[in-house]
């Protein structure tokens, strides 16, 4: 089926409900596509971000990530360059090197967004992060060593942790 026999059912600043085939999906207005990145200090420690997120009413460990090409005048932004951008943004640090993970839907049964995992390596601290105005963002380094026991730890005390980040720090490993 085309997107043109789509129906949009409604739309919001930064979303649109659309109907297809009969299945109904949200879109993102706005951006061209998401990143999130597997940032590795030179010291082997992993830099997650966490903030509180309304559509889960919780705080939730993540990736550093965000949109590309939502920055009026930079609509085309290439997905590296949303990539540098967010992870200074968001952790303070800048990266001299970045690799595609993969590249994949977010949640397929949900949402047309596509997602690209990058790993970021050769940092170097250059701010302080923690976002942009909009944002609340708290920065974590944890040695790789021990990340698998610090997540499951945050999640015993009541912090959702995404999911990406077990999949990232898998792919990371794979090469």
């Amino acid at each position: 089926m085309s997107e043109a026999e789509q129906r949009i059912l409604g739309s919001g600043n930064h979303l649109r409900l659309v109907s297809r085939a009969g299945w109904e999906f949200v879109e993102r207005i706005g951006a061209t596509g998401v990143v999130a990145i597997l940032a590795v200090t030179e010291d082997d420690r992993i830099v997650l971000t966490e903030q509180f997120r309304p559509a889960v009413n919780a705080f939730v460990l993540d990736l550093p990530a965000g949109l590309a090409g939502d920055v009026a005048g930079a609509e085309t932004e290439p997905l590296v360059e949303a990539a540098t951008r967010e992870l200074e943004e968001e952790t303070g640090y800048r990266a001299e090197r970045f690799r595609v993970l993969a590249t994949g839907p977010s949640s397929a049964g949900l949402t047309s967004e596509m997602i690209t995992l990058f790993e970021a390596t050769g940092l170097e601290k250059v701010g302080e992060g923690g976002g942009d105005a909009s944002e609340q963002i708290e920065v974590h380094e944890v040695p790789l060593s021990e990340i698998r026991s610090w997540l499951w730890e945050q999640s015993r005390v009541g912090r959702l942790v995404d999911p990406k980040i077990y999949a990232a720090l898998y792919l990371a490993a794979l090469d």
